[in-house]
């Protein structure tokens, strides 16, 4: 069992207000371009009372409009006939006896998916926050959620997956990215706290995605209103000009983390990204950097040489955290530019922000 620590802690190496960045980054609030990096702006190291206050703001707004409404299935005896008959349990508990019927019908309400999982989403935040004020707010607002008949427990997966949105619920969407994003600032510690919560995984492969993730956010938000083209992870096929019968079942895809366009449309940056350390030890105990990771660039590069000319001119980026110490190492292999940065996870969130932002605009296609 781990705790919810509201201190400043640390999770392996990193800070957990620094892992809160990196949600805020991989979360679906970077779709807003300008407006979510003018929101963050002054308020990067207060990232649990910005999230909070920005759902408080979204939940009030959406409750002066109504909430939204959904079906759910519900199965009752009556009086009257409403849906569909239950034919088996009418027959077997002699409804029809007592002038009843057993029904299965579809129910217009309030307490969807959606609006529990805000319910639930301001009660943690009321626990998060640092400000008094906003978590008696963010308390007010679940108690009268509740009033309205909104069950207080989370949503299953299945239960949200299943919660279509409509081209009209673009403020619901907002409102539960911001829920969701609640949920994952509730970062567990093994130091003591005042709320318990079950373990989430914490795998490497989830750390690699959330990276990865919160790396493509920043460059939405710093680059395309520059320009650029952003786009996230896309595969790229081998130039093959002759194959045997079953080397498409064997031979590997190539998949980038990240490609970036230019304005100019010349050239393009291809960005990998790996939450491990980018140095190892060399065969005499100096450090090196990772030799698959190099090939690996190599390989996506002069693949795809002339697809394009944006393919001939093509640059590589492998960025990685800080880990055994910092890297900013830049060659050309046969035309192609690879530069090598990491950025120190551990530094407060401006710093960090700065570094990405500074990596990403001295690329070789910048």
């Amino acid at each position: 069992m781990f705790v919810l620590s509201l201190s400043e802690r640390r999770i392996g190496r990193i800070p957990v207000r620094n892992l809160w960045l990196l949600m805020l980054y991989a979360s679906e609030l970077t779709r807003s371009g300008p407006a979510f990096n003018a929101t963050i702006e002054d308020d990067a190291d207060e990232l649990p009372d910005l999230i909070a206050r920005l759902l408080a703001n979204a939940v009030e707004c959406k409750l002066s409009r109504n909430l939204t409404r959904g079906y759910r299935h519900r199965d009752a005896v009556l009086t009257r006939v409403r849906g569909r008959i239950n034919i088996l349990t009418t027959e077997t508990r002699g409804l029809l006896a007592r002038a009843e019927v057993s029904c299965r019908f579809e129910e217009l309400t309030i307490d969807t998916p959606r609006n529990r999982l805000v319910r639930a989403a301001l009660d943690v935040m009321a626990r998060l926050v640092d400000s008094k004020g906003l978590a008696h707010r963010c308390h007010r607002l679940a108690t009268n959620l509740a009033l309205m008949g909104i069950g207080g427990v989370r949503p299953t997966r299945a239960e949200l997956t299943a919660d279509q949105f409509g081209r009209n619920d673009a403020a619901d969407r907002q409102m539960i990215a911001l829920a969701r994003l609640a949920f994952d600032m509730a970062l567990p510690t093994e130091d003591p706290g005042p709320t318990a919560l079950t373990s989430p995984s914490r795998e490497e492969v989830w750390v690699r995605h959330l990276f990865e993730k919160a790396v493509l956010g920043f460059a939405r938000v710093e680059l395309e209103p520059l320009g650029w083209s952003v786009r996230g992870s896309i595969t790229l096929k081998w130039q093959i000009t002759s194959a045997s019968d079953g080397l498409a079942a064997v031979l590997p895809a190539m998949r980038t983390d990240i490609v970036l366009d230019p304005p100019d449309r010349r050239g393009r940056v291809v960005v990998d990204t790996k939450f491990t350390s980018i140095l190892q030890a060399g065969r005499f105990g100096d450090l090196r950097l990772k030799s698959g990771y190099l090939y690996q660039m190599y390989a996506y590069l002069r693949s795809q040489e002339g697809r394009d000319t944006r393919w001939d001119q093509a640059a590589g980026l492998v960025l990685h955290p800080a880990i055994d110490g910092a890297v900013q190492e830049k060659v050309v292999i046969q035309n192609h530019p690879i530069t090598f940065a990491t950025f120190d996870l551990g530094a407060s969130t401006a710093e960090i922000r700065r570094a990405l932002r500074t990596i990403l605009l001295e690329s070789p296609c910048a």
